[in-house]
């Protein structure tokens, strides 16, 4: 950790005083966690409207395996999501927007490097991979003893995200926007893709430039999840979750960017720490922008071990058009 932040700094110095390009906004990354990732997932989201059209290639692998009185949960898999996001903005009012998700869900190939990672910086098996073979899968979520979700390794689509973005004031450095989307049932429940209802969700976005080269974005919103509907049906608890990020931009067509998000608890008391505690995700990345389409890389790290994945890579293509 210590080594990445001194390249990021490097960075920042190297390209200091070079020319500006304009903020494109947060890092287009969400929690992947497998049992919270069908409950309408937020991601930061910059104020300003936009038409743009991306592509985003994610990569997460968590391990969970706890088990209580009335609930057990076992998580051990990668997942790497393709995602399609469509902006457009109608009649120079509001943002429409649409996700298409196809998930990849697998026991995965890293579980060896993250190992030998988490020894190289003095971490012994934080999570206790090691009490299962190496990329091994395992997708399981039973309650009182009968099944809920029996995960499935494979490749299908996800559940399909429609929302609306609406300005409500945008100033000189200033932009305030109201959301609301709402995620279809469109992935398989009983296997982990979906949950077989319809969520919905609501927030407030805000950014606000600090310096012609420094813009922040802040989000705050809440989410109604549907019930889980696999082989047995789980009412999620309503969530708020909020977050914020940083650009820098460094000149060039270059930036550095960095974000956090915290959300409450999804699922009923399970008395697991891993499931009832808070989420939270700590991001940070790089962004190259020229002429009208931008390339972003980013790594998302779990802060607390609790409702994340370890860590989450992604990369993206924005085209504006």
């Amino acid at each position: 950790m210590r080594i990445l932040y001194g390249v990021l700094v490097f960075v920042c110095l190297f390209f200091t005083g070079l020319p500006a390009h304009p903020f494109e906004g947060p890092l287009q990354v969400k929690n992947s966690f497998p049992i919270f990732l069908h409950a309408d997932q937020p991601y930061l989201e910059k104020a300003a409207a936009e038409n743009s059209v991306s592509l985003s290639l994610s990569h997460s692998s968590t391990y969970t395996v706890q088990s209580s009185a009335d609930w057990e949960i076992g998580l051990d898999m990668e997942i790497t999501e393709l995602n399609l996001r469509y902006k457009r903005i109608i009649m120079d009012a509001v943002e429409l927007g649409i996700d298409v998700p196809l998930l990849i869900i697998g026991g995965g190939f890293t579980d060896n490097f993250l190992e030998n990672y988490h020894q190289a910086v003095g971490l012994k098996d934080p999570y206790g991979r090691g009490q299962r073979p190496h990329n091994e899968f395992l997708y399981i979520v039973r309650r009182d003893g009968r099944p809920v979700i029996e995960g499935k390794s494979g490749t299908k689509i996800g559940d399909i995200r429609l929302a609306l973005k609406k300005p409500l004031i945008s100033g000189d450095g200033f932009s305030l926007s109201v959301r609301g989307d709402v995620e279809l049932p469109s992935g398989n429940a009983k296997e982990g893709y979906g949950n077989g209802s319809v969520d919905a969700a609501v927030s407030l976005l805000l950014d606000k430039k600090i310096t012609d080269s420094i813009m922040t974005n802040w989000n705050i919103g809440a989410v109604f999840p549907g019930d889980v509907k696999g082989h047995e049906e789980v009412e999620l608890e309503n969530f708020v979750y909020g977050g914020a990020a940083v650009e820098a931009l460094l000149g060039s067509g270059y930036s550095l960017l960095v974000q956090v998000l915290g959300q409450s608890p999804i699922y009923p008391d399970t008395d697991l720490m891993a499931i009832d505690r808070e989420a939270w995700l700590l991001a940070f990345g790089g962004r190259y922008e020229k002429d009208n389409g931008s390339w972003e890389l980013s790594l998302t790290e779990d802060i607390n071990n609790s409702g994340a994945p370890d860590y989450i890579l992604n990369l993206t293509y924005k085209l504006k058009l």
